[in-house]
């Protein structure tokens, strides 16, 4: 059996879709399939708005001022979304787990695995490794999965702006 990486899909799915929100519900789909989600969601008329407030509450996570606060709103969020782990076996994947239930809609199937992905990520390789962007004015998400944790920019523009304006500040 493998076990399914949620802590990394799970969190750059998340950043991907708080970074470039998608203009409908087929955006947010074709963004989980090319995350590597391959089980089909009902579709519903509420799946964009609703998705949008998962993504929301997601962001309060990554915005805790504090460790402490970062669990406790994670804990929260895992609670409200609960489902039993369980084994499944489709799409030519082998035996996995999934911490979603059958027939979820899409926002209740990602708040499931941003809970548990986020919860996978920040205990695995740190509670710092999902923050903002560095480089300002980018605000955008940073998943931290670097070998060693100091990932400070969402992309090398903004690592790069950022050593621009240090540069320009010492030369000042």
């Amino acid at each position: 059996m493998q076990l399914n990486p949620y802590g990394e899909y799970a969190v750059l799915l998340a950043a991907s879709l708080a970074n470039d929100w998608p203009a409908d519900r087929d955006g947010i789909e074709q963004r989980t399939r090319e995350i590597g989600m391959t089980m089909p969601f009902p579709r519903l008329a509420s799946d964009h708005g609703e998705t949008r407030s998962v993504v929301d509450d997601w962001l309060d996570i990554v915005d805790a001022p504090s460790d402490p606060e970062r669990a406790l709103l994670l804990n929260l969020q895992t609670a409200s979304a609960s489902a039993y782990p369980r084994l499944v076996d489709h799409d030519g994947e082998g035996w996995h787990l999934h911490y979603r239930d059958d027939g979820q809609s899409m926002p209740q199937v990602l708040r499931s695995v941003f809970s548990v992905g986020t919860a996978l990520h920040l205990t695995t390789r740190g509670m710092h490794r999902l923050r903002r962007c560095e480089a300002e004015p980018c605000s955008k998400v940073v998943v931290d999965v670097t070998r060693n944790g100091r990932q400070r920019y969402c992309s090398v523009r903004c690592a790069n702006r950022a050593a621009v304006r240090r540069h320009r500040k010492r030369q000042a």
